[in-house]
C-alpha cells in the first residue's frame, strides 16, 4: 500500500508539471513589469524585496540597486506583492497586456514587529500573523543571530511559553515544553509535516542547526489540532530555507564551555542559486559541530556529553509552469556523542557511558498547483525520515549493554484549498485534505532484554472553512484520525474566533481537543543511569489514549506612533484539561536489577496560566522584545511516582515552574556595529531526585535562575556585497548554573535542572555575499 501511494504521488506530480510546462510555452507574452523599491523613511533603494505575482509562481527579487524586472507575464489582472523581513508588505493591481510594459515604483514602511510576517501554521495555508485566525509566535533568523543559537534548540528558549530542558548529564537529552506540558505533547514539524519521530524527539532538537532555519512558528494551545495528535501543547513547525536569491555565507563560532579547555566549536556553510529567469533555485546547507564532554563538579562525570555532528542538506525548486511549482527537499546528519567518565576508553571499560551514533536521511516532494484566477489550489505531498542508531548504555559491569534501534517515518497526502467571494455572509477559505502516516520503530537493546517492534499507521481527513474579512474571522474544522493502536476513530474538532475591533487590536478565542496514542514517545527511546543501575521505562498493558480539552483567549495591541516607535504588547490565557493522563510510577526493578518505570493511567491533570509580551522598536536602532509566563500546573489527584511507601505522591506536575520568560534586545548605535543582550528565566520547580547519590527518592524544590548573554559584533564591508563580521560575547554572564549535581557512578543522571551550560565565552566570523 505504502508503495503504491509513492508511486500515485510521483506519477501526479509528474503528468502536471509536464502539463504544467506545455501551458508555460503558450504563455510567451512579451508583457512586463519593472520599476524600483524605496524605503518609505529614508528613500533609499532596497536591494533583494521579493517581488511576486500572487496566485502564480512568478516572482523576482530587486538587485543591488533595488530595482527589479518582470518579462513575458501572462495577459490578465493580477496582485503584485512587494514583501521583505522588517518591512510591510505592499500589494499593487495591475491588468497585463500582450506587448505592454508598466512601471510600477513602490515604497515599504518598516514592520520591526513583523505582524504583517506570513504564517503557515495557524490554518495550513499562508496568511499574515495579524490576520491568522490563532496566535502564531515567529522565530527568524535574526533572534538566532542576535542569541548566538546556533541550533534549534537553543533559539526555542526565546519564546513565550517555551522552554527547552537538558533531562540527562550523561547524553544530554532535551525535550521543549510549552505551556508547561512536556515534550510528547508538542508536534514537531518540518515544512508543515509530521516526520519528526519518537526517537529524533530525543536529540533531534540540537541536531538541526540554525542556517538551514528560515523561521520556526510557535504556535501554543489545542489551535493546532489539525495537524494531527500529540499536538496538544502545541506545534513547533520548522520552515527551511528557500532559494531567493544567489548568495553564500560562510562562518564559524567557538565557545570556551566555563571558560575551560572544553570548547564548542561550530562550523556552517550555505548557499543559495537561482536561475536567470527565476525557474529554479537550490539552497544548500552543512554544518559541522564538535563539543567536547565537560565535567563541571570535577567528579570525572560528564554533565554536557561529548558530541560530533554533521549535517548536509538542500531545498529546492522548479516552477513547472506559471501555476505550478514542484519543491524538493533532503538532508542527511551524522552524529556521535558519549557521556559519562572515561570518555577515550571503549563505552564498557567506563563506569558509567552512554554512547550514540545516529545516522539520519529526511527528505519530502510537494507539488503545488494554482488555477488561473488563484482560487483553487491543490498540494500533493510526500515526506520521509530514517534514522539508524548504534548505542551503548550501561556501566562496566555490562559489557553487552549495545544496542541497535531503526525508525522510518513516512507520509504522504493531499490537501485543497477555495478561497469564496462569498459564502453565506462573507467571503471565506476551505481547507480539506488527506494524509495517511507510517512509523516504524525497531529498538533492541538485548543486554537489557529490551525489544521494540513498533508499527504506527493512521489515516487522517481533515476539513475547516474559515470566514474573514479585516475585522473577523470565524473558523470551524476537525481531523479525523485512525490510529492503528486505538480501537475506534478519534474526532478532534476546532474553533477559534478573531475580532479586530481596530486595526492594531486582535482578540483571539480558541477551542480544540487533541489525543495521545498509548505508543512509545521520546522518553522510551532514552535510558538513564541511577545508583550505577539502568532505568527503563515500560508501557502498562491497560494503556488508553490520553485525551484533551483546550481554551486560549488573548488580545495583541500594535500600535505605531508618529516619531517611528513601534509596540506590541500581547496577553494571552491558556487552559487546558486532560483526562486518562499519562503518568510515569516507580514499581521496582526486574530480574536484571534494572529500576523499572511504568508509563500507567492517571486520574488526569488540569493546566492553566497566564502570558505577557511585550515588543518594542524605540529607534531605529533600538529593539526590545521579552515574555513572561505565569501558569499552574496539578493532577487531579496526587500521583504516587517512587516504589518507596514511605515518600509522599505529589499533586504538582514535575519540572514545570510556576513562572519562567525570556528578554532579547538589540543596540546598533552606528551602521555596522550591533549589540545584542538575551537571557532567560527559569523559576522555582519540582524536580525527582531518586535514591543512588543519596539515600532516598525525594522531590526537590529547585532554586531559581537567570541566565543573561551578551553579543557584541561588527561588520566590515570586502567587495561590492561581500561582508566580514566578527562577533563575541559571553553566554550565561552570572554562571546561573546548577549546584547540587549528584556526583560519581551512583548518581541519578536525570538529576539536572536550570539553564543547559555553564558560563562559556565565545568568538566567531562569518563572511557573506
Amino acid at each position: 500500500m505504502n508503495k503504491t501511494i509513492t508511486i500515485i504521488v510521483c506519477l501526479f506530480c509528474v503528468l502536471s508539471a509536464v502539463w504544467a510546462t506545455g501551458e508555460e510555452r503558450l504563455n510567451e507574452s512579451d508583457a512586463n513589469v519593472f520599476g524600483h523599491v524605496l524605503d518609505k523613511q529614508s528613500g533609499e533603494h532596497l536591494p533583494f524585496i521579493n517581488v511576486i505575482i500572487k496566485g502564480t509562481t512568478i516572482g523576482t527579487t530587486t538587485d543591488n540597486s533595488g530595482h527589479y524586472f518582470l518579462k513575458n507575464l501572462p495577459e490578465g489582472k493580477f496582485t503584485i506583492e512587494y514583501k521583505a523581513l522588517g518591512y510591510k508588505p505592499v500589494t499593487r493591481e495591475v491588468t497585463l497586456k500582450k506587448g505592454k510594459t508598466l512601471e510600477i515604483n513602490v515604497e515599504l514602511e518598516e514592520d520591526q514587529i513583523a505582524l504583517e510576517g506570513v504564517v503557515v501554521s495557524a490554518n495550513r495555508s499562508e496568511t499574515t500573523r495579524r490576520l491568522a485566525p490563532s496566535l502564531v509566535n515567529v522565530i527568524d533568523s535574526k533572534v538566532f543571530a542576535t542569541t548566538n543559537s546556533v541550533n534549534l534548540a537553543q533559539g526555542l528558549n526565546f519564546q513565550p511559553g517555551v522552554r527547552v530542558e537538558n533531562n540527562c548529564q550523561n547524553c544530554g537529552f532535551q525535550q521543549v515544553r510549552i505551556n508547561g506540558l512536556d515534550g510528547p505533547y508538542t508536534q514537531i514539524l518540518i515544512d508543515s509535516r509530521p516526520i519528526f519521530s519518537a526517537l529524533s524527539g530525543v536529540y533531534g532538537l540540537e541536531q538541526i542547526p540554525a542556517n538551514m532555519i528560515e523561521r520556526v512558528e510557535v504556535m501554543r494551545g489545542g489551535g493546532s489540532a489539525l495537524f494531527g495528535s500529540s499536538a496538544i501543547a502545541g506545534t513547533i513547525n520548522i520552515i527551511t530555507k528557500e532559494p531567493l536569491r544567489n548568495s553564500g555565507e560562510l562562518a564559524h563560532t567557538f565557545t570556551s564551555i566555563g571558560g575551560s579547555s572544553s570548547f564548542d566549536n561550530n562550523t556552517t556553510l550555505n548557499a543559495s542559486l537561482v536561475t536567470e529567469n527565476g525557474k529554479a533555485g537550490i539552497y544548500i546547507f552543512g554544518q559541522n559541530r564538535h563539543r567536547a564532554g565537560f565535567d563541571y563538579d570535577g567528579d570525572g562525570f560528564t554533565e554536557l556529553p561529548k558530541l560530533k555532528n554533521q549535517m548536509v542538506g538542500f531545498r529546492s525548486y522548479i516552477k513547472t509552469g506559471t501555476y505550478s511549482k514542484l519543491t524538493f527537499e533532503y538532508h542527511h546528519m551524522n552524529e556521535f556523542r558519549r557521556g559519562g567518565n572515561n570518555l577515550d576508553r571503549p563505552p564498557h571499560e567506563a563506569d558509567i557511558a552512554e554512547q550514540l551514533e545516529h545516522s539520519i536521511d529526511g527528505g519530502g516532494l510537494k507539488f503545488d498547483l494554482f488555477s488561473k484566477d488563484y482560487k483553487h489550489k491543490l498540494s500533493v505531498f510526500t515526506s520521509a525520515q530514517n534514522t539508524d542508531r548504534n548505542s551503548y548504555y550501561g556501566t562496566n559491569k555490562d559489557p553487552d549493554a549495545y544496542g541497535k534501534t531503526t525508525d522510518l517515518t513516512w507520509i504522504a497526502g493531499t490537501q485543497y484549498n477555495y478561497s469564496f467571494d462569498k459564502l453565506l455572509f462573507m467571503p471565506s477559505d476551505l481547507t480539506a485534505g488527506l494524509e495517511y502516516s507510517f512509523d516504524h520503530l525497531k529498538d533492541e537493546m538485548l543486554g537489557y532484554n529490551r525489544y521494540t517492534n513498533q508499527k504506527v499507521h493512521i489515516e487522517s481527513a481533515f476539513l475547516q472553512n474559515e470566514w474573514k474579512n479585516k475585522q473577523w474571522s470565524f473558523l470551524i474544522g476537525g481531523r479525523l484520525d485512525k490510529h492503528n493502536m486505538i480501537d475506534h476513530a478519534v474526532f478532534s474538532p476546532r474553533a477559534n474566533i478573531r475580532f479586530n475591533p481596530t486595526e492594531d487590536i486582535n482578540i483571539r478565542l480558541s477551542y480544540a481537543s487533541g489525543f495521545r496514542a498509548p505508543q512509545a514517545f521520546d522518553e522510551d527511546m532514552h535510558i538513564s543511569a541511577v545508583g550505577g543501575e539502568v532505568a527503563l521505562i515500560q508501557r502498562a498493558k491497560d494503556l488508553t489514549e490520553e485525551k484533551s480539552q483546550s481554551l486560549s483567549s488573548s488580545v495583541d495591541f500594535y500600535h505605531r506612533f508618529k516619531n517611528g516607535i513601534q509596540v506590541n504588547f500581547l496577553i494571552e490565557g491558556f487552559y487546558t484539561n486532560l483526562s486518562d493522563v499519562f503518568v510515569l510510577e516507580d514499581i521496582g526493578k526486574d530480574e536484571q536489577g534494572n529500576l523499572i518505570k511504568e508509563r500507567r493511567n492517571g486520574s488526569g491533570a488540569k493546566v492553566m496560566g497566564l502570558t505577557l509580551e511585550g515588543k518594542s522598536v524605540l529607534t531605529s536602532w533600538l529593539s526590545i522584545q521579552a515574555g513572561v509566563t505565569l501558569q499552574r500546573s496539578r493532577y487531579k489527584e496526587p500521583e504516587k511516582w517512587s516504589n518507596d511507601e514511605s515518600v509522599p505522591a505529589v499533586e504538582r506536575m514535575f519540572r514545570t515552574p510556576n513562572t519562567y520568560g525570556y528578554f532579547t534586545s538589540s543596540v546598533t548605535p552606528f551602521k555596522r556595529f550591533t549589540a545584542s543582550l538575551s537571557g532567560t528565566y527559569t523559576g522555582s520547580m519540582l524536580v525527582q531526585h531518586l535514591a543512588g547519590y543519596i539515600l532516598m527518592d525525594k522531590a526537590v524544590e529547585t532554586p531559581d535562575f537567570f541566565d543573561m548573554n551578551v553579543k557584541l559584533a561588527y561588520e566590515f564591508p570586502i567587495y561590492k556585497e561581500m561582508k566580514l563580521e566578527f562577533n563575541a560575547g559571553v553566554q550565561n554572564i552570572f554562571n546561573a548554573y546548577q549546584s547540587d549535581f549528584d556526583q560519581g557512578k551512583n548518581r541519578d543522571s536525570a538529576y539536572i535542572y536550570g539553564p543547559g551550560s555553564p558560563r562559556g565565552y565565545f568568538a566567531g566570523a562569518k563572511i557573506s555575499f
